[in-house]
């Protein structure tokens, strides 16, 4: 048997592991640059190793969730959120038979957009670029990084990402971002990815708040689906957020299956012409969950501590936009050059990609 005939089989076989509606293992619409087959690895398996060794991947390590550096050494980063989601999304994929590899890739590649100091880094750069009629949000910003700001070859811009792992970048929503966004012919994969992201910051931002002393096991298990994941890891003698990932996951496998039973899934087709959202939690998890969030709102993202530093952040976001605008570097005239940029995206493209230790160097040099 040829080594081409012995791969052709060795993917037939993978592919009928999948559900029928899945995306297949060698993907479907292909990249923008035609590309040999890999020896050794299927398509999104080169994505995903073109990501973790971009540069952008690499600074998601200087770049926090939600306590800015300083505050304590096991705090989530952007970089442990990324391989958390990535790692939820692949065990929800495998339960409910999908393609495992491209929810990865569109983890991975989710947060790469995220400025220094969280959302209000965020907030402080759409507002700098609203005054050159233009916006800033950081999915939009993962996608620029992965098909412009990174490059695999000097032959083009970007990754050369498969077309469904930059779809899946382009739909990508959570309760955070902008409410405009439609299910509109995502797939599965990517509709993973969404509550994966979900199901980790909930239950790490739990965990996190705890160890900061943000508030206690007694005042978190007042909200329900809290005290019942404190239940579930006394018998399964493990962690509060390892509980609250196993009861969010079972909802939403349970669910997610009777959503494609009762609209009749069968075929990818079927899945990109649904305008309904087919992978989800039931809506008494629904209510449930945002119970949590409207907790850890309150007593979390709303304390005083986190606020200042967020603040404080943001300044800083602020005043580097207003510094390099008027007096560019020379790192911001050759990217603005490199990328065929305005001045105003290329010092976004900049300040965006710092990590909050560079930009507190840079703002203070």
């Amino acid at each position: 048997m040829s080594s081409d005939i012995f791969k052709l089989n060795r993917l037939q076989e993978a592919n009928a592991m999948l559900a029928s509606y899945a995306v297949p293992l060698e993907g479907v619409i292909g990249r923008e640059h035609p590309e040999s087959p890999d020896s050794t690895r299927l398509p999104f398996q080169r994505d995903r190793d073109r990501l973790l060794h971009t540069q952008a991947f690499r600074r998601l390590q200087g770049k926090t969730q939600v306590f800015v550096t300083g505050q304590g050494d096991h705090y989530r980063t952007r970089l442990t959120h990324t391989l958390e989601v990535a790692q939820i999304s692949r065990d929800i994929a495998r339960t409910l038979k999908l393609n495992e590899d491209l929810v990865e890739c569109i983890a991975l590649a989710h947060d790469l957009g995220h400025p220094p100091f969280g959302h209000t880094g965020e907030e402080a750069i759409d507002k700098w670029m609203r005054k050159y009629n233009m916006t800033f949000e950081h999915n939009e910003q993962s996608y620029r990084i992965v098909t412009l700001l990174e490059n695999h070859t000097n032959s083009y811009l970007g990754l050369n990402l498969n077309r469904e792992v930059l779809d899946g970048l382009k739909k990508h929503k959570t309760v955070h971002d902008q409410k405009d966004k439609t299910f509109s012919g995502q797939t599965l994969e990517a509709q993973i990815v969404n509550i994966a992201d979900e199901i980790a910051y909930s239950a790490h931002d739990s965990d996190d708040g705890m160890h900061e002393d943000l508030f206690t096991m007694d005042q978190i298990t007042s909200v329900s689906l809290a005290s019942e994941a404190r239940e579930l890891s006394k018998g399964r003698d493990t962690s509060l957020r390892g509980a609250l990932i196993h009861i969010l996951v079972t909802d939403l496998y349970e669910e997610s299956l009777n959503r494609l039973k009762k609209e009749g899934i069968d075929s990818l087709e079927d899945v990109q012409s649904t305008k309904i959202q087919l992978i989800g939690f039931s809506k008494k998890m629904c209510s449930r969950l945002s119970e949590l969030r409207t907790f850890l709102w309150d007593n979390m993202y709303q304390h005083p501590s986190i606020l200042s530093k967020s603040i404080e952040g943001s300044n800083k976001i602020s005043e580097l936009l207003t510094k390099e605008y008027k007096n560019p570097s020379k790192k911001i005239i050759a990217l603005q050059k490199e990328k065929g940029s305005t001045l105003e995206e290329a010092v976004k493209d900049y300040v965006s990609g710092m990590t909050e230790r560079y930009a507190e160097e840079t703002v203070n040099s």
